[in-house]
């Protein structure tokens, strides 16, 4: 993955201003941003999902640019080939876990049919030993088969790359352990090109790759991490 980030944000409420000025490239095919509660991380994360507008400056991926604001160019959500995964995950919660998947193929806003199938959703059913849940719904799930289903409804549609908001803080130690390994593992055998961010250090230690460190709106310092096979 190659991305190329220089942005600037602000964001003003009462008498607080928060300002958002975010420069990194990477050819890296895990990145991860590190930091405290309130660093930047999820409105930079954001940014290059589409989800938040900056002021000023440019997103591009993989040569592609998906925001500049000189140029007036502005991808929309649906067309940056991103895939999001949030840290709540944000499941529908009236829809199972077969219709959940099926919504990341979706470009409209319709739900899909509660048997709705197709090869992409068969094959992650079965990649993350979702089938013996499929008629489920959200409430009637793990924290990790939660996770499983929003990663794949991101993954479903063949992103250029995945985006990843603190996507073990919902979990519960334990669980947080197993459920890295098994993240790790997905990377490495799917390839697809990951940027996360998050406050706990061992994320950086399993999935760096390429760790940079975001302090009041800017990125503060960088490394290069080698990654542990098998987390």
């Amino acid at each position: 993955m190659l991305i190329d980030v220089d942005i600037a944000k602000t964001l003003r409420a009462g008498e607080r201003t928060f300002r958002l000025q975010a420069k990194l490239v990477s050819a890296s095919d895990r990145i991860v941003i590190y930091g405290a509660s309130g660093a930047g991380k999820s409105m930079l994360l954001k940014a290059v999902a589409g989800l938040v507008t900056p002021d000023t400056g440019h997103i591009r991926l993989n040569g592609r640019t998906l925001y500049d604001r000189a140029a007036k160019v502005d991808v929309p959500v649906q067309r940056r080939q991103v895939g999001y995964l949030f840290q709540d995950y944000a499941l529908f919660p009236h829809l199972n876990v077969r219709q959940n998947i099926a919504f990341g193929l979706k470009k409209g806003w319709f739900n899909p049919p509660p048997k709705a199938h197709g090869e992409k959703i068969e094959y992650w059913l079965d990649a993350f030993e979702l089938r013996p849940v499929a008629h489920q719904f959200p409430a009637q799930l793990s924290g990790g088969q939660r996770q499983r289903v929003a990663l794949a409804r991101a993954l479903i549609d063949e992103p250029q790359a995945l985006l990843l908001d603190e996507p073990f803080a919902a979990l519960d130690p334990a669980l947080r352990v197993r459920m890295r390994d098994e993240l790790d593992a997905l990377q490495r055998r799917l390839k697809v090109p990951m940027l996360m961010i998050t406050h706990d250090p061992e994320d950086a230690r399993v999935f760096g790759g390429h760790v940079l460190t975001m302090m009041d709106g800017v990125i503060a310092g960088e490394q290069q991490v080698e990654t542990c096979d098998g987390g």
